[in-house]
């Protein structure tokens, strides 16, 4: 299984529309973040989790060719509304969507257009929505689990896929989710900044969490722009790192 960081950054992406700090003016590209999604390839799947505002840039500079499903953790517009770019890998099939029933109830309201009869122009995705269950499902050889967390007061989704979990967004992890993350060979968790967050783990609180999880090793993701990349680096405990855009992994 690969994974690919498509986008490791938050709402606002990074440089930060008119901010001046040194992050945002870095010639570091590790400190350029896009919106977070991650690719996941299979022997037989391509998986998206999430499609960020950023996605037709992203499917462009990691050469995504086909996309079969896309797992959603909430529909935030940071995470889904990239959803109308999919369309191009609509071309004789729909693609698997899952999430859970709100999720699924927004894409309607807010893509309602793809789930009616229009005229024929331009072409519009191909979606088949799936609300997933505590169960999961199987999507070629990736045995894919859905994990509840709270990003404050919102119930949303992480994944677990294999021996991979990604959890973003992530303010909580329920005991019960713990117990559906043991035994990771690699943790994807979302670090907002350094300071604490009503709706995101800080970068103390996500090392916490990452530490009570103990998996083989870890990856901080959805960073702000107060993270300099290379500083943060120095700064974590071994097997931890922060992510970037582009960071491939191979399980």
């Amino acid at each position: 299984m690969h994974l690919t960081f498509l986008g490791t950054g938050t709402s606002h992406g990074i440089p930060v529309i008119g901010c001046k700090c040194n992050v945002c003016r870095s010639k570091n590209k590790k400190n350029k973040r896009s919106r977070s999604s991650v690719w996941i390839r299979g022997t037989a799947c391509s998986i998206l989790i999430d499609t960020s505002l950023d996605f037709r840039n992203q499917a462009l500079e990691n050469n995504i060719t086909d996309v079969d499903s896309i797992l959603y953790t909430h529909s935030h517009a940071d995470h889904l509304h990239g959803l109308d770019d999919v369309r191009i890998f609509c071309r004789g099939k729909s693609i698997a969507t899952y999430g859970d029933s709100k999720t699924l109830s927004d894409i309607k309201k807010r893509y309602s257009y793809i789930f009616r009869k229009t005229q024929k122009g331009g072409g519009k995705p191909s979606l088949e929505l799936k609300t997933i269950g505590k169960n999961g499902v199987k999507i070629g050889e990736i045995s894919v689990i859905p994990i509840p967390i709270q990003h404050g007061r919102l119930k949303i989704l992480g994944y677990r896929l294999n021996n991979i979990a990604y959890l973003t967004d992530c303010s909580h992890i329920p005991e019960k989710s713990i117990t559906l993350l043991q035994k990771l060979d690699v943790l994807i968790i979302g670090a907002l900044r350094y300071k604490k967050h009503k709706t995101h783990f800080s970068i103390s609180e996500a090392v916490e969490a990452i530490e009570r999880l103990s998996p083989k090793r870890a990856y901080l993701t959805h960073l702000c722009h107060d993270i300099d990349h290379d500083v943060l680096l120095k700064k974590l405990p071994e097997k931890i790192e922060p992510a970037y855009d582009g960071l491939e992994i191979e399980i």
